[in-house]
């Protein structure tokens, strides 16, 4: 796997490539010459946490014929305070699920992502405590 990154501004302003020609945009905050017109690298983690997990636990329940007429999901991280590098040490997930999806195959779904298959949630683990919870129709869980 191969990511090109180029800067595209007198600022931090840069865009990311792969090897398929996908492009994203990352900046930074105004302190550092950035103008918040992307996201920051550590947002980018939350999001390929993020993104990595909705993918497990969309394709466990598509194969368990799970009816699934919505999905969402939010991701919270907490950085340390006053260090450098400042490192997430929490990070809360809240998965949003609407249809007609058995509880139990949800919960199992995402223990599955978090424990075995999400290679974010590995990599974020030795330094990061990753916790969970879903709500089911708009009914918290």
């Amino acid at each position: 796997m191969k990511i090109q990154i180029k800067r595209v501004d007198n600022g931090v302003l840069l865009e990311a490539e792969n090897d398929t020609q996908n492009t994203f945009l990352i900046d930074g905050s105004q302190d550092i010459g950035g103008q918040n017109r992307a996201m920051r690298p550590m947002q980018l983690l939350l999001v390929a946490l993020g993104g990595c997990s909705s993918m497990d636990v969309l394709s466990i329940l598509y194969k368990q014929k799970q009816e699934i007429s919505h999905f969402s999901i939010e991701v919270d991280g907490e950085r340390e305070q006053g260090v450098i590098p400042a490192l997430y040490r929490n990070i809360h997930i809240t998965f949003h699920f609407e249809g007609n999806i058995d509880t139990p195959k949800i919960k199992r779904a995402i223990e599955l992502s978090m424990t075995k298959y999400c290679s974010v949630a590995k990599t974020l683990e030795p330094t990061a405590v990753i916790t969970t919870s879903y709500t089911l129709n708009k009914v918290k869980k």
